[in-house]
């Protein structure tokens, strides 16, 4: 199957369509395949584990990919590891400190309002107190300390920087892997963010923003795994 001059198959792995071919990121959040932190596996694998067709979901793709190929985007991986970096800080890390704080207020009254008969609710406060405090953190980590060290490895790439970077990295996909931990939590308990049918507007507003969090989340977490870090792991 060939979309935008890439072959996939069921041996590809899930995290290099996304590279190749980003809007498949809405599919596998659909089918609930991983393809951040888990990403590293051949969509065969992925498409049992989640109980599916790997020829249906390739079809899919392949559909995905017939819709843009008139429509052109930008795929990160073709980016400079610098523009890369600040395409992260403006699209995601200034997203996250802008709709984290906006959002807070709508969660806390949906709990506080709705939680006595839909407990599920306290739980959905609790996750989001969570993720606000790790993302914000993390982003706050990449921004001060991480990106200008990785800036300054691929300027200058050296066993000695690349020491230095290492730990960090694996401490950045640890704390990946847990906020999608959290995120995959929340679409359990929300029954894919889907309201009830007598659900108030803050209730539908609360889950339509999760949602959008949760798929800005994804993709800000596979750039960085699977093509930022990666291509500083090969830059020696």
């Amino acid at each position: 199957m060939t979309t935008m001059n890439q072959t996939f198959n069921e041996e590809t792995w899930v995290s290099d369509i996304v590279s190749q071919q980003p809007r498949t990121g809405d599919l596998f959040r659909e089918l609930r395949i991983d393809f951040c932190c888990g990403g590293k596996m051949p969509i065969k694998q992925a498409a049992e584990e989640r109980g599916l067709d790997t020829a249906e979901v390739l079809r899919r793709i392949e559909e995905i990919g017939r819709q843009v190929t008139q429509h052109q985007e930008m795929k990160p991986n073709s980016l400079e590891p610098q523009e890369l970096i600040a395409h992260i800080q403006r699209k995601y890390h200034e997203t996250l400190r802008q709709e984290l704080p906006a959002l807070t207020p709508y969660v806390t009254k949906l709990a506080r309002v709705h939680g006595g008969h839909r407990p599920y609710l306290l739980r959905v406060q609790e996750i989001f107190s969570l993720l606000k405090k790790e993302l914000l953190e993390h982003t706050e980590d990449e921004d001060r300390n991480v990106f200008p060290l990785l800036a300054a490895y691929f300027r200058n790439p050296s066993a000695e920087t690349a020491e230095a970077l290492a730990p960090h990295l694996s401490e950045l996909e640890s704390e990946h892997e847990q906020a999608g931990e959290l995120l995959k939590e929340l679409r359990e308990i929300t029954g894919d963010f889907v309201p009830p049918m007598d659900a108030c507007g803050t209730h539908r507003l609360v889950l339509s923003r999760l949602e959008a969090l949760e798929k800005d989340t994804f993709e800000h977490i596979h750039m960085e795994n699977n093509i930022l870090f990666d291509q500083a792991r090969k830059a020696i």
